[in-house]
C-alpha cells in the first residue's frame, strides 16, 4: 500500500484543507505496512545502541535516524555520518559545526554520541521523540511527491516556529535560514527577492532580509514568527505567491505552446 496524501488544489485554499485533515492523513501513512515496521524496529532496537558506529552499520536504525532530520538522502554516506556523530557539538571544530546546514548539528546533538559519556539513546524517551519527527517528516515527504510548494510550508511552519523561540541573536538566525535551503526558498519568494539574490556578498544578504522583513512585518527579527499570527502570513503570503508564479507560469507556456502550434500549422499551409 502507498500512501499518497489528498491535496485538492494548491495555494492557501489547498493549504487549509491539508491542514483540516493532517490528523486523519498522518494516521493514514503511519498505518502503512513500511512505517509500521519502520517504526516497530527502531522503538525496540535503539537502545541497544551505544556508539555511532553501531548506528551506521544499521541500516535500518539510520534510516529513521536520518529521516527524523530530513537526511535521508546521505543513508549511503556512512564515514560522513558517523564523524558528525562523533565529533558531537560541543567541541571547535566538530564537522556538525562547519557545514552550513543546521540539520547535521541538530542530528548530532540529539543522539549525543560526540558530547556525553551515555549517549541519548538511552533515554526513556529518546524513541518517542525521534519517532514523531521520522513520522512528521515521512508525511512532508509524500506531500512534496504531490506539491513541493506545500511540503516547503510545511518545513517552514516547523522550522520557522522553532527558529523563533530559540535564544540565539537575531543575526544567527537570519544566517540559519540562508543556511537552509527550503527556508532560503521561502523566504526569497515572501519578500520578493530573484534566485540571485543567493549570490550576493552574506552580510549584504542579512542587511536586504532585515529591511524586507520590516517593510512586510513590521519587524525585522526572526523571533517575531514565535506569534502564530505573524507565521500564518508567513506561510500564507508564500502559498499565494508560489501559486500566483505557477499560474502565470503556466499561461506562459500554454501561450508559447499555441504560438509554436500555430506557426507549424501556417508552414504547411505553405508548403
Amino acid at each position: 500500500m502507498t500512501f499518497a496524501p489528498v491535496i485538492p488544489s494548491g495555494g492557501y485554499a489547498g493549504w487549509t484543507f491539508l491542514k483540516r485533515t493532517m490528523a486523519t492523513q498522518q494516521a493514514a501513512l503511519a498505518a502503512t505496512p513500511e512505517q509500521t515496521r519502520d517504526t516497530a524496529y527502531f522503538r525496540e532496537k535503539i537502545a541497544t545502541v551505544t556508539s555511532a558506529e553501531q548506528l551506521v552499520n544499521d541500516r535500518r536504525l539510520l534510516k529513521v535516524a536520518l529521516g527524523a532530520f530530513g537526511l535521508e538522502d546521505d543513508l549511503n554516506n556512512k564515514f560522513f555520518i558517523r564523524k558528525v556523530l562523533e565529533d558531537g557539538t560541543l567541541k571547535d571544530g566538530a564537522l556538525a559545526l562547519r557545514l552550513a546546514d543546521s540539520r547535521y548539528r541538530d542530528f548530532s546533538a540529539a543522539f549525543g554520541f560526540g558530547n556525553f559519556a551515555t549517549p541519548n539513546t538511552q533515554l526513556s524517551d529518546f524513541a518517542d521523540k525521534t519517532l514523531a519527527a521520522y513520522a512528521q517528516r515521512k508525511f512532508e515527504t509524500a506531500v512534496g511527491q504531490q506539491n513541493d510548494t506545500m511540503r516547503l510550508a510545511l518545513n517552514a511552519e516547523r522550522e520557522v516556529a522553532g527558529l523563533a523561540r530559540k535564544t540565539s541573536s537575531e543575526d544567527t538566525k537570519w544566517f540559519t535560514i540562508m543556511g537552509s535551503k527550503p527556508l532560503r526558498q521561502v523566504f526569497q519568494t515572501v519578500l520578493g527577492l530573484p534566485s540571485s539574490f543567493a549570490s550576493i556578498d552574506i552580510d549584504q544578504q542579512l542587511s536586504i532580509l532585515k529591511d524586507k522583513a520590516a517593510s512586510a512585518f513590521g519587524d525585522d527579527s526572526v523571533s517575531q514568527f514565535s506569534d502564530p499570527g505573524k507565521l500564518d502570513k508567513l506561510l500564507r503570503t508564500y502559498l499565494t505567491r508560489s501559486d500566483a508564479t505557477t499560474t502565470t507560469a503556466g499561461a506562459q507556456n500554454s501561450l508559447v505552446l499555441q504560438l509554436l502550434q500555430a506557426g507549424s500549422f501556417g508552414a504547411s499551409r505553405l508548403r
